[in-house]
């Protein structure tokens, strides 16, 4: 069965089937019904990727291979490897989450909103699992416009500002990344991915391939100084938007790095490992110190979110250091495979998080940390969930917030110490501000009206943070869980990039 192929369209045809219901007035048809069970029967099809993958081998798994446009070799070309398949199943779970979500929010061309979330869902999955280059720039661009529709229709009062600045930092850095893509093809004769890795390429050149790269996936991740439009975006955008962002959006950029830049341009990421290297310990101190001075809880979750991708995107240029300390891959692979726990951690602890503020929000029109206090006392089961997500935030043992950053540090311990005290200090400042967010939201007398009238969460509120936060304790009880489907993918990765760059 093309299982890749039904969990792209499937999403996107439901996506259309929610616009028709809603054009058509069926009103015996609740549209919310309709989009959650596609949602939930694309995540149905995605569990077949992990229950069928075969964990010994490293090569793409699931192919699918149409020719498209032959004449360019541009061809229908999916697969996945233990990169890419954790990431769609997170999407697809995430999809069924931010639709619960709006279940009673949204009331403004609430087919509109379903369908976009439906939409986004298929073309990021589409991101994932494409091995050609055009059917990956079509996917990667096409996936902007119902996110920039999100924001810019259902988001807060400077909606379009963060709407089209959210698009502009992500479209232009995409620009060069297309140009890098048809140079390649003129190179191989071909848009296939797979086939880029195999191309000899000098030190120069690599190097601009990387940096056009690094234009489109930087600004994704976001990494610093092309970060300015996410705390834009994550105030305006509403709850589901954000949810969605933190976890899915911000993991593309990162995914970047891992199937271009390192396979593509190895030589070039050695040399440059220091600039990626400083660019992620800024974004690791310097952005959790600048999360800690926010007074609006939904920019202290987004500056949360730059820092803690900082692990990530370390992660994956500490490899180089790692081998010339010690000739060996195992410390390399730890840190790559923290890495690539990290995002799916934080595609789960931020979306919970972001939820979280959004239950607020919805009560009280506000995310000034100012305007809460004692939240626990009205709303004692929402405090129980508020204070889970923001510990496994801040990496308390047996949640994945602490799996995925431990491994960073420990392989970041055998590249260079300082490196990793620099890592370590992060889990300090992530402490601070989360503890400082609990303590000013949740604890404490109730000095306001409107939070001694707060209603707590609802069953469906219940289930809703409950399906989230079970992922985070299982991955936290038994990373084995992810890390098995990584394993040989990694290694088989850092073996090609090693070798090339110091081979």
């Amino acid at each position: 069965m093309p299982y890749l192929s039904l969990v792209i369209w499937v999403p996107i045809l439901g996506g259309i089937v929610v616009l028709a219901a809603d054009r058509l007035r069926l009103r015996w048809l609740d549209v919310r019904w309709l989009a959650l069970g596609f949602s939930i029967l694309t995540f149905a099809l995605s569990i077949p990727l992990y229950t069928g993958f075969d964990v010994t081998t490293s090569a793409m798994q699931f192919v699918e291979k149409v020719p498209w446009i032959a004449s360019y070799d541009v061809n229908y070309f999916l697969g996945v490897d233990g990169i890419s398949m954790p990431l769609i199943i997170l999407t697809s779970f995430m999809t069924i989450i931010v639709v619960m979500a709006c279940w009673k929010v949204i009331q403004y061309k609430l087919a509109q909103y379903l369908a976009a979330f439906l939409i986004m869902a298929g073309l990021m999955n589409g991101t994932f699992a494409a091995l050609n280059a055009v059917l990956f720039y079509l996917f990667w661009e096409a996936m902007l416009i119902p996110m920039f529709l999100i924001i810019g229709i259902w988001g807060g009062e400077r909606r379009v500002y963060a709407a089209l600045k959210f698009f502009l930092y992500t479209f232009l850095g995409s620009v060069l990344m297309l140009v890098v893509f048809i140079w390649l093809y003129l190179r191989t004769g071909s848009f296939d991915i797979l086939g880029f890795y195999n191309l000899d390429l000098g030190l120069v050149p690599q190097i601009l391939i990387f940096m056009a790269f690094f234009a489109a996936f930087a600004v994704k991740v976001p990494m610093v100084p092309v970060h300015t439009w996410l705390p834009d975006a994550h105030v305006e955008a509403p709850t589901g938007g954000s949810v969605i962002l933190a976890a899915i959006l911000l993991k593309m950029g990162a995914y970047g790095f891992l199937r271009f830049n390192l396979p593509i341009a190895p030589d070039a990421s050695m040399t440059l490992e220091w600039f990626m290297i400083v660019l992620s310990l800024i974004a690791i101190v310097y952005i959790g110190l600048v999360a800690m001075m926010q007074k609006d809880m939904k920019k202290l979750v987004a500056y949360s979110s730059i820092a803690h991708m900082g692990f990530v995107t370390l992660s994956f240029f500490v490899i180089f250091m790692i081998w010339q300390n010690t000739g060996s891959l195992d410390g390399a692979r730890l840190a790559v495979e923290g890495g690539l726990v990290q995002m799916i951690s934080h595609g789960l602890i931020s979306g919970g998080l972001f939820l979280c503020v959004g239950v607020l929000y919805d009560r009280m029109h506000t995310h000034e940390i100012a305007e809460f206090s004692g939240v626990v006392k009205p709303m004692p089961k929402y405090g129980y969930f508020f204070l889970a997500f923001m510990l496994a935030n801040c990496g308390l043992p047996l949640t994945s917030g602490f799996v995925g950053e431990f491994m960073v540090i420990l392989g970041s311990f055998q590249a260079n110490f300082w490196v990793s005290v620099l890592t370590a200090v992060a889990l300090i400042t992530a402490a601070s501000y989360s503890l400082y967010l609990i303590k000013q939201v949740v604890f404490g007398k109730v000095k306001n009206e409107r939070v001694a009238a707060l209603k707590d969460i609802s069953p469906r509120e219940i289930l809703i943070l409950t399906l989230v936060f079970v992922p985070v304790l299982l991955i936290g009880l038994y990373p084995q869980i992810i890390l098995r489907v990584m394993h040989t993918t990694v290694t088989h990765l850092l073996a090609q990039v090693v070798s090339s760059a110091l081979g």
